[in-house]
Parts: C-alpha cells; sequence; structure tokens
C-alpha cells in the first residue's frame, strides 16, 4: 500500500475508533490519522508478540481499530494527568 493508501486506511481507523470509543477526544484530522496508523502498527507488533502474527504480518482492520482504542484509552488517561 502507498502513503496515500496509509494516510487514508489510518484516517478511517482513527475515526472508527474515536467513534466507537466514548468520550470526548479533542483532536484533529492529523492526529485522527496518527492514531489510526499508531493503532495498526500497536496491533501489528502486539500480535506478533503474542503469537496472532507471524513475522511480516500486518494487523487486520478490526485489530487496527482495537490498536487505536487502546491507543485513545493511554492518550486519555494522559492528557488527565496534566
Amino acid at each position: 500500500m502507498g502513503f496515500i493508501g496509509t494516510i487514508i486506511v489510518g484516517l478511517i481507523v482513527g475515526l472508527i475508533a474515536r467513534f466507537i470509543k466514548p468520550g470526548d477526544d479533542n483532536m484533529g484530522w492529523i492526529m485522527t490519522i496518527l492514531l489510526g496508523i499508531g493503532g495498526s502498527l500497536l496491533a501489528g507488533y502486539g500480535g506478533q508478540a503474542l503469537g496472532f502474527y507471524d513475522a511480516g504480518q500486518g494487523a487486520g482492520f478490526i485489530g487496527s481499530v482495537i490498536g487505536a482504542i487502546i491507543l485513545l484509552l493511554i492518550y486519555g488517561a494522559l492528557s488527565k494527568r496534566k
């Protein structure tokens, strides 16, 4: 997948994660894209560490959304500390 495809999938995953997780997450489009891409990376590496995926295999769409939700929860916990 190319660079533009990664951005589009990251945006879609980030939007779905923000829709599923309750609460107010004030972040713009770029942070939403980074959230989706980061969730996909988290799910991929975490799934490989737990044995769900083989080396070099990316996370699926649902795994990416779950990874993005985990990142949103971490972001919410860190932003409340300030």
